[in-house]
């Protein structure tokens, strides 16, 4: 356990917003989530969600009805982000972003033998699966069937934990410690990230910056 407490802050955050927007707020965290900038735990949402159903605030059709298309919604955002981001990246992007076309030619083959598993299975997955919607829109994905994939893999977990807090009801908290690996595991990845970045960044910046061999002698 980190000594920041990410987790019990994010709790707090979103019940409030929950509590105060009802249905307009559960579709925003849910498209925040799914976005993944910041990092939300979607379960927690749904959980919530599913309490304020015991409480009779929210009916579980439309929590679960709202929470899958605020997902959905998400989703495509950042789908669009790594589409649109493609010829950046490529071309315009920073020497230590730029990725070399071969890497998205690999990217591409893929994503097409198999992207559909991986984008259904992911949204299974914490932090996955608001992640492995960037790279299937730089990938190119065909839009009808990431949608499609997205949809039928969100289905599940959103079902499934609104079910949950529905049934756990004012107990619903006691599920949030097992949440408590997100605090190391956004950490981690914010850790990892900018690790990778740094690394890049200086192999770039010597390969850059490395002396010129010298010239045969005449």
């Amino acid at each position: 356990m980190t000594s920041i407490p990410i987790i019990e802050t994010v709790v707090s955050v979103v019940t409030r917003i929950l509590r105060w927007a009802g249905y307009p707020g559960l579709f925003g965290l849910m498209a925040v989530d799914s976005f993944g900038i910041p990092p939300l735990p979607g379960e927690i949402i749904l959980v919530f969600a599913g309490f304020l159903v015991a409480l009779g605030t929210l009916s579980f059709l439309g929590a679960f009805t709202v929470a899958l298309a605020g997902g959905v919604t998400g989703a495509f955002c950042a789908y669009a982000l790594g589409r649109w981001g493609r010829d950046w990246l490529v071309n315009r992007a920073p020497s230590a972003l730029r990725v070399d076309p071969r890497q998205l030619a690999r990217l591409d083959a893929w994503f097409a033998r198999w992207g559909d598993e991986v984008v259904a299975v992911a949204r299974v997955i914490p932090l996955a699966r608001a992640y492995i919607s960037y790279p299937a829109g730089t990938a190119e994905m065909p839009p009808l069937k990431f949608g499609f994939y997205t949809t039928v893999g969100a289905i599940p977990l959103t079902a499934g934990l609104v079910y949950l807090g529905e049934v756990l009801g004012s107990r619903w908290n006691e599920i949030v410690p097992y949440f408590s690996y997100l605090d190391d595991a956004i950490l981690v990845l914010i850790v990892g990230v900018a690790v990778w970045w740094f690394l890049r960044w200086h192999r770039e910046y010597r390969a850059l910056h490395a002396s010129p061999p010298a010239a045969p002698p005449t």
